[in-house]
């Protein structure tokens, strides 16, 4: 093996002269150099330490929801294909009885009657929460720093409330005695409203809980689209005004195609939180009148806990995650779509 000596000058410490120094360079014939210094890694991925962190951080997570969703859910399936009533569960047998629950809830119109019911509700909903929750958002953006402020303060005070407390509040305000909406009404001329019970009726009971559900899901999308807005480039809104846009026209061709994933994000997660809705629905008339204003969500409570029909209430939920399950698959397309087109 060669050794070649390569001369290498450098600046002296003393002035005016110069140091030479010589280093040496084990090497092969064929120009390669030496190894490489001691405690360096050879290969050139990742050490397995690296690969195994981000799985080592997830797992406190991921063992919390198995333990919290997963065993649960587990149950409820199970509980699905067994004939559960109050006479099992007193003498603590247990009846499998496969796919009857299944087949008889399939079969039953009432079901799809409520299944129907729940679809329609959901829509309605979505659809007054995005549109008021965006029109909250662009006002966010228009207004100055003070009378933003209160806007969010106001927001975020409806956003904090807990779901039994506003619908407590929306029970009193819509009483039928003392409630202040038909006191309002009666001293604007509606005299018809005075002592008038807005639970009596499924669509005065469904006008009460759409409006609860959407007062308290403006402030999400209205703080999402207005932290949207801020991304958007202040030159592409100038450019727009310059052409003659309108505000319609700037929505539509500056502000939509840019807040693209907000809106499809925001759309389905509402979509999937109105779907699933219980407290607000059961909490301001149980599903009532005559059961008329039940969703997916409250029907199988009361057919499982309330009517005693616990493996009927276990298959009804199954069918409502099933539902969602399929929604959310389709959503999980449409992004990944989206992002390959990008």
């Amino acid at each position: 093996m060669a050794v070649h000596s390569q001369r290498v000058q450098t600046q002296s410490p003393e002035p005016g002269k110069a140091a030479v120094a010589f280093e040496k360079g084990g090497g092969s014939k064929d120009g390669s150099k030496g190894t490489a210094p001691k405690g360096s890694r050879s290969g050139g991925g990742p050490s397995l330490g690296t690969r195994l962190a981000p799985y080592l951080l997830l797992l406190p997570a991921t063992l919390a929801t198995l333990a919290l969703l997963g065993w649960p859910l587990i149950k409820t399936v199970l509980l699905s294909f067994q004939n559960l009533n109050r006479r099992q569960l007193v003498m603590h047998l247990t009846e499998w009885n496969g796919f009857d629950n299944y087949k008889e809830q399939l079969t039953d119109p009432e079901f799809w009657a409520v299944t129907g019911r729940s679809v329609v509700f959901t829509l309605i909903n979505v659809v007054l929460i995005m549109v008021s929750g965006t029109l909250v958002g662009l006002l966010l953006n228009q207004l100055g720093k003070k009378m933003r402020l209160v806007l969010q303060i106001a927001l975020l005070l409806a956003w904090a409330m807990p779901v039994v407390a506003a619908t407590t509040v929306y029970t009193w305000l819509f009483d039928s005695q003392w409630g202040v909406v038909n006191w309002i009404l009666d001293q604007l001329g509606w005299h018809s409203m005075h002592g008038y019970n807005w639970l009596s009726n499924e669509y005065s009971t469904f006008f009460i809980v759409i409006l609860l559900i959407v007062w308290m899901s403006i402030p999400f999308v209205a703080f999402n689209m207005y932290a949207g807005l801020t991304t958007i480039p202040k030159e592409l809104y100038e450019a727009a005004r310059m052409d003659g846009a309108g505000a319609l026209k700037i929505f539509t061709a500056v502000i939509f195609p840019n807040l693209k994933p907000f809106f499809l994000a925001t759309t389905f997660l509402q979509i999937i939180w109105v779907f699933k809705s219980f407290t607000q629905v059961y909490a301001i008339n149980a599903g009532g009148p005559e059961s008329l204003t039940r969703t997916l969500p409250v029907h199988a409570f009361l057919e499982g806990s309330s009517g005693q029909h616990y493996g009927i209430g276990a298959a009804i939920a199954v069918l409502t995650i099933l539902m969602l399950g399929a929604l959310m698959a389709f959503y999980f397309r449409i992004m990944i779509k989206q992002e390959d087109e990008l």
